[in-house]
């Protein structure tokens, strides 16, 4: 049995033919796995925005927990290692470091998303609003567990501040 998940019977399932001009835009945090690079933060929302050269600019955005008014940022970059599966991203915001960014779940108007790596270590709910519908919420931690992952070190992320 791993730190990471209760029970992995089958290797991670992604979403198929994932059309990245929709993924573009706003998504917001809903839930994640604790992890120590948005330790303290709320508010947190990623942008991507895709590039003449096919890949994909990210900027994620959270306030401080203790002070709103403080809002850290990072960016980066994300690509398809392998362009037939638009599923499975690599995102870098610090060189030579990149990690995996697997869509495993993905709402079919694109209103929704839950995002993972093969690791098991990380795991986001990401919604196109600060605020998620209890049953869209409890999609995504069903496709989590379908998936191996422990739903329940999933920590919610307040969406209370005024503007990101």
């Amino acid at each position: 049995m791993s730190l990471f998940s209760k029970n992995r019977k089958h290797s991670i399932r992604v979403a198929v033919d994932v059309d990245l001009t929709k993924y573009t835009g706003v998504w917001y945090e809903i839930a994640r796995f604790p992890n120590t690079f948005e330790k303290g933060l709320k508010c947190v929302s990623a942008e991507y925005s895709l590039r003449a050269d096919g890949r994909i600019t990210v900027l994620n955005k959270g306030h401080k927990l203790n002070d709103p008014g403080i809002v850290k940022q990072a960016r980066g970059l994300a690509w398809l290692p392998d362009p037939a599966v638009t599923a499975k991203l690599k995102v870098r915001f610090f060189w030579p470091f990149a990690g995996n960014y697997w869509i495993i779940f993905l709402d079919a108007t694109y209103r929704f998303v839950l995002v993972g790596d093969p690791s098991y270590k990380y795991l986001w709910v990401l919604s196109r609003t600060k605020i998620m519908e209890a049953d869209d919420y409890r999609l995504l931690c069903e496709k989590a567990e379908e998936n191996g992952f422990d739903t329940a070190r999933l920590m919610k992320v307040e969406q209370d501040c005024n503007s990101i």
